[in-house]
Parts: C-alpha cells; structure tokens; sequence
C-alpha cells in the first residue's frame, strides 16, 4: 500500500507545528532544562554534604523519581496540584525529574576532581561554601556539561509525553491536526523532521563540546 503525501497538506500543517514548536516544545525544554540544571546541583552537593542518614533518604527519594515513568509523574501532579495550570505542572515535572539524572553527571563529575584540590582548599582555610563556589563547581561543570546537554536533549524528545496533561507541544498538535484532517502522515512527518532539525545539531554540538572540554 501506497503512501500518498500532499505538499499542500504539508505546506499547512507546518506553520502551525513550528508555532507549536516554538511557544511549547522549545520552552518547556529551556525552562526544563535550567530548573533540572540547577536542582541536580543542589542535590548532588546535597548528597556529598548531608550527614549520612539524611543523604541515604534523598538518594532513595531521587531514586524513585528517576525510576518512574514521567508521564504518571505528570499525571500525579496534575491532580495533587489542580490550582496548577499545565504549563507550570509541565516545567515542575521536567525539571525535577531530569534533576536527578543530571544530579548523577554532577556527582561524577565532583568525584573526578583531584584530592588534591580539596586538601589544598582546606590548606588555605577557604570557608567550605566559597571551596565549592570558587573550585569544585567550576571543575565539576567542565566534566559534566557535555552530559547536561545531552539530558537536555534527553528531555526535548520526552515532551511529547505531557500529553497525558493536555499540554499541546508539538507532536499534540500534530495528532489533533492530523484527526481534524486526516493528514497523518504529513502531520507527524513534518513534526519529525522539526525534531530532527533541532536536536540533531544539539547533538552535535555537545560531541565537539565534549571533545573539547577533555583533558
């Protein structure tokens, strides 16, 4: 069986799939992406810091996070916190549940620095928040920012799941206008194709950051 395309089919659906693209897809991937950044940074100091029986509960509970599904985590969400509306839902489920895989590149990444660093941080009597402020974070964020940018990616690609919630990005948007016209096919094409142009050169560029950034 034949697949018939119509370029006038494409040729409508794609503005509406790049407004989609632009106002939710793309937004909710940066919006994601900083609050997963900066909670994954809080947790993995948190983990290093913490007396042991407090760390032992966090690394349980971002466990469980990394280990369900995102869209039961949106769908829990949504109606423990129905004051909420679903953008703001979608950037809360995101980004704590990106925090903790990338919470994991940030450990690695403070685990590779030198002892060293840390005995001669503790030699110049540095205050233990300006020895992470002004010498472990810094290094840590040089190993590890390839793998942020890759669970950023990670997250760009997961966004269509936040239809469980009725935030209409992209992949959404294609479905309804696919049902509305029965224009599948072009619909979720095109959809494609704007995934791959936009995380394919992401892609790319985090391979030569990672080169780049090694020592």
């Amino acid at each position: 069986m034949g697949i018939n395309w119509d370029w006038q089919d494409a040729a409508g659906v794609f503005p509406l799939l790049l407004e989609a693209f632009v106002t939710k897809t793309l937004v909710l991937t940066v919006v994601g992406s900083l609050i997963a950044a900066a909670l994954g940074l809080v947790w993995a100091v948190a983990l290093r810091e913490l007396p042991t029986p407090v760390s032992k509960v966090l690394a349980w509970v971002l466990d469980v996070i990394r280990m369900t599904p995102l869209p039961l985590q949106a769908f829990f969400l949504y109606y423990v916190f129905v004051q909420l509306d679903v953008m703001t839902i979608a950037f809360i489920v995101l980004g704590v549940h990106y925090s903790t895989y990338m919470a994991e590149s940030y450990r690695a990444g403070i685990e590779s620095i030198r002892k060293g660093q840390w005995e001669a941080a503790t030699a110049l009597s540095l205050p233990k928040s300006r020895t992470w402020r002004a010498v472990i974070v810094p290094q840590a964020l040089r190993a590890t920012l390839p793998s942020l940018g890759n669970w950023a990616i990670a997250m760009f690609k997961d966004t269509p799941f936040l239809i469980v919630i009725g935030v209409a990005e992209m992949v959404t948007s294609a479905r309804e206008y696919g049902g509305e016209n029965f224009t599948y096919v072009e619909a979720f094409t095109i959809a494609g194709l704007i995934f791959l142009a936009a995380s394919y050169p992401t892609a790319v560029l985090m391979r030569r950051l990672e080169k780049r950034l090694a020592y």
